[in-house]
């Protein structure tokens, strides 16, 4: 996995270091725009009922969309993450972070986090779009 963006980091000097996300991304290239991918399978099943496995899938599915157009997870610049239930996320958070890692490596994008009241799946906790810009 990647340790490095591929892109330019955009961080003021003298702001606080940001942690597990990017303040900014500056990228020249190619764009992809991922519409909200879920935590089901290529099948539309959802093997994860728990939030951790469903973010897990949720990455992959990101990561094989993006292999479509020829991408790679560091050439991400942007997630937007829509989450069902903020404490089931905050009492899971290291978790998540292994799985993220464990799916995109050490790449941190710049990053949202809604909680919503719902996501059009039911079984669905979270949903996360994506952007991505590729090498020209």
């Amino acid at each position: 996995m990647t340790t490095e963006t591929i892109h330019e980091v955009l961080h003021p000097a003298n702001w606080k270091a940001a942690k597990g996300y990017a303040n900014g991304i500056l990228a020249d290239g190619r764009v992809v725009y991922l519409g909200g991918q879920i935590g089901w399978n290529a099948d539309q099943v959802f093997e994860a009922k728990d939030l951790v496995g469903q973010t897990r899938q949720t990455l992959q599915n990101i990561v094989d969309v993006l292999k479509e157009a020829g991408g790679r997870p560091e050439h991400i610049v942007k997630l937007t993450w829509y989450i069902t239930d903020k404490k089931e996320y905050l009492a899971n958070v290291r978790e998540i972070g292994a799985a993220y890692r464990e799916v995109l490596g050490k790449h941190f994008p710049a990053m949202a986090m809604v909680q919503v009241v719902a996501l059009m799946e039911d079984e669905a906790k979270v949903e996360i779009e994506a952007t991505a810009v590729l090498p020209r």
